[in-house]
């Protein structure tokens, strides 16, 4: 029996569970199982002039491009063991695939056997963690090869598709940047993607607001209370009446005079109380992280990058063995699990002594609404595992993220928080007033969160104040009043955790009723294991930098040009969820591989014959004119719109524009390439 992982470290802890001690060239072995493993992906999608010499250079008369018959190419990188898998291969008869539990993780062993021709048995290890008791528990139920064969057919259509955008877009909008005088040689090419595109969009709309707003001015006026027989005076706020002149449609004072008039006539005066209502409130604890939420959760924290977040979460998975598998969309736990809290419990304080105050007083036969199994997509929350660790050996980072992971599973076995929230309604001078207030009552799981300055998912809220008890038709002064000018602020910045949260729930910022419905049941932009890659893909093609110290994200003047030329049918995000969705369909059997790709090939025509349009019609001498971009973009000079000058063309009357070529800045024809007028800036003479 062949065991085939994704990585060596899981190979390794797979192999000493199944005593499989012996170390071979790329492989370990012992009582009848070798066990090897990948590099993550082997193979990777070949390059389009793998199809046809036609498509080394970039030209609209080789788009699209559509290959017949997919090929993949062996990465350098994994050539060696790549070989010594293929030898494996041909010996066995049974393979069980052992990567990553997720449709990547499907795809990229059986990529492997494709490309070996296996044909013997497969079985599949579905593993959630990776310490001893959860890798043994895992092989007691291995699942038929059948069971996941639908996620490897849901990974190539991800992967096509993908090639697909990212190869004939990126070159279709590379060439008619150019021929519009957008884009000059030395810019780089543009980088067009299914998923990336639409999020960098997000960025860019989100820049424009900042960029557009208009601080709005308003007033707000509060009053000191002091209730009968009392020493204490409480807060109350003027509630504005919707409607009434000086008011707007968001019940904000825009007239400063008629808030000083409030604030004037209300002053030293009794109000009337029309309403005091306590009511107690219980609220239960958090979900387990799923992967997102710990990104966006460590980025508001500690500006911790997706990615660094990602990585780190994978080392307590895999190197540590402190927590379960971290690329889940999910937060519920199998109730199967409950059971093992005693285990955990016991594991969390022998690796960190300091948490034996707390694990003691957790109950670990408390059963929250986290244990569903209704809820379980693929994997479960992200949770600690019963294996014994040491805190020592954690890197500052790791101790952060393992930090949030703990504390999010013993919060499971508290009771709930209770608090009293009390709201008084006054009327004074036919003027309302209301106060809130908040009482703590039992702190339940909040006792997980006690350490100083520690707020992970506990709300904020500034109602904290004590209300006193009062009744219907009581008095109360008014001592003081105040007038308070305020101003409405611009959108934050996008920082990495709140652009995923973006991603996430991209539904808000869909009209079309029926597809918003379907964007909130689902996932948004991408996976809990890809947006991370996707914001580096941002930055590392400069269409997307980061800045100040909150590490904030903004789009690039190449950025923003990017999205400027695209039709919305690229960019916009509600139908790149869409996509995922259908990705999730041939993930579950419902839709075929070949059908999703005829739609993407169907959409693939329509927006290419689009890009050709608006470069208008060009002589078939000169669609091969515009020299080939590398795909990778290299440079980073920003992509800029051209400067139109007074001067006409001395050819052919058409406005110049500015352009930069290889000796330097010039002005160019705007109806090249059938004009190649140019004229150099510094003398004033053209050539044709």
């Amino acid at each position: 029996m062949l065991y085939l992982c994704e990585k060596p470290s899981q190979a390794r802890d797979i192999a000493r569970v199944l005593g499989a001690s012996g170390r071979g060239d790329g492989f370990l072995q012992g009582q009848g199982i070798v066990v090897t493993w990948c590099f993550g992906h082997l193979l990777e999608q070949a390059e389009p002039d793998a199809y046809g010499e036609q498509y080394k250079r970039w030209n609209f008369a080789s788009l699209p491009i559509l290959p017949q018959q997919w090929k993949l190419d062996v990465k350098k990188s994994g050539a060696k063991q790549f070989k010594v898998i293929k030898a494996l291969l041909v010996n066995a008869q049974h393979v069980v695939i052992a990567t990553d539990a997720d449709r990547e993780g499907e795809m990229i062993a059986r990529e492997v056997l494709d490309m070996c021709r296996y044909h013997g048995q497969i079985s599949r290890l579905w593993l959630s963690a990776l310490d001893d008791a959860s890798i043994r528990k895992a092989l007691a139920q291995l699942k038929p090869g059948a069971a996941t064969e639908s996620l490897y057919q849901a990974g190539l259509a991800r992967s096509r598709a993908d090639w697909l955008v990212g190869m004939n877009l990126s070159r279709a909008y590379t060439l008619a940047a150019q021929y519009n005088g957008q884009l000059t040689a030395n810019s780089g090419a543009l980088s067009v993607g299914r998923v990336q595109t639409p999020t960098l969009r997000l960025v860019v709309d989100r820049d424009e607001q900042i960029k557009h707003f208009v601080p709005l001015d308003y007033w707000d006026v509060t009053a000191a209370c002091l209730p009968d027989a009392a020493e204490q005076t409480f807060k109350a706020n003027w509630i504005p009446q919707k409607g009434q002149q000086g008011i707007d449609a968001e019940g904000r004072c825009l007239d400063s005079q008629l808030a000083e008039h409030v604030a004037a006539s209300c002053k030293g005066q009794d109000a009337k109380v029309l309403r005091c209502d306590t009511e107690r409130k219980h609220q239960n604890a958090p979900l387990p992280y799923e992967l997102s939420g710990l990104q966006v959760e460590a980025s508001r924290r500690w500006g911790m990058s997706a990615k660094q977040v990602l990585d780190v979460a994978q080392a307590l998975y895999e190197t540590h063995k402190l927590t379960t598998y971290p690329r889940t969309d999910c937060g519920y736990l199998p109730v199967s699990q409950h059971a093992d809290a005693a285990a955990v419990f016991q594991a969390l304080t022998q690796t960190d002594r300091n948490l034996s105050a707390l694990v003691e007083q957790a109950n670990p036969s408390r059963k929250s609404k986290a244990w569903d199994d209704s809820k379980i997509t693929a994997h479960h929350g992200i949770i600690p595992t019963a294996a014994k660790g040491s805190i020592e050996r954690l890197s500052e980072a790791e101790f952060f993220i393992y930090d949030l992971i703990r504390k999010r599973y013993l919060a499971q076995f508290f009771p709930a928080y209770e608090y009293d929230q009390s709201v008084i309604e006054l009327e004074c001078q036919q003027y309302k007033f209301r106060a809130s207030g908040r009482v703590d009552r039992v702190a339940g799981w909040k006792i997980a969160y006690q350490e100083p300055g520690d707020t992970s998912s506990v709300p904020a809220n500034a109602d904290t104040q004590a209300l006193p008890q009062l009744n219907v038709g009581d008095s109360v002064l008014i001592q003081e009043t105040e007038c308070l000018k305020r101003q409405t602020k611009p959108p934050a910045p996008y920082t990495e955790g709140t652009l995923i949260q973006a991603m996430k729930g991209i539904a808000k910022h869909v009209e079309n009723p029926k597809l918003k419905a379907i964007l909130k049941e689902n996932a948004g932009i991408g996976t809990e294991a890809t947006r991370a890659a996707i914001i580096e893909t941002l930055l590392l093609r400069k269409l997307l930098e980061r800045e100040g110290k909150k590490k904030q994200l903004r789009a690039t003047p190449k950025g923003v040009a990017l999205i400027g030329m695209l039709p919305n049918a690229v960019k916009d995000p509600a139908l790149t969820a869409a996509w995922e969705q259908a990705l999730e369909a041939v993930a579950s059997g419902e839709m075929l591989l070949e059908q999703f790709m005829e739609k993407q090939q169907n959409w693939l025509h329509k927006v290419l014959a689009r890009a050709k349009a608006s470069v208008g019609t060009l002589p078939p001498e000169t669609a091969t004119d515009v020299k080939p971009l590398p795909v990778t973009v290299t440079n980073t000079t920003a992509v800029t719109a051209p400067t139109p000058v007074n001067s006409a063309c001395p050819a052919c009357g058409k406005s110049l524009v500015k352009r930069e070529g290889k000796y330097g800045v010039f002005w160019g024809c705007s109806g090249f390439p059938l004009c190649k007028t140019i004229v150099n800036i510094r003398k004033g003479n053209s050539a044709c």
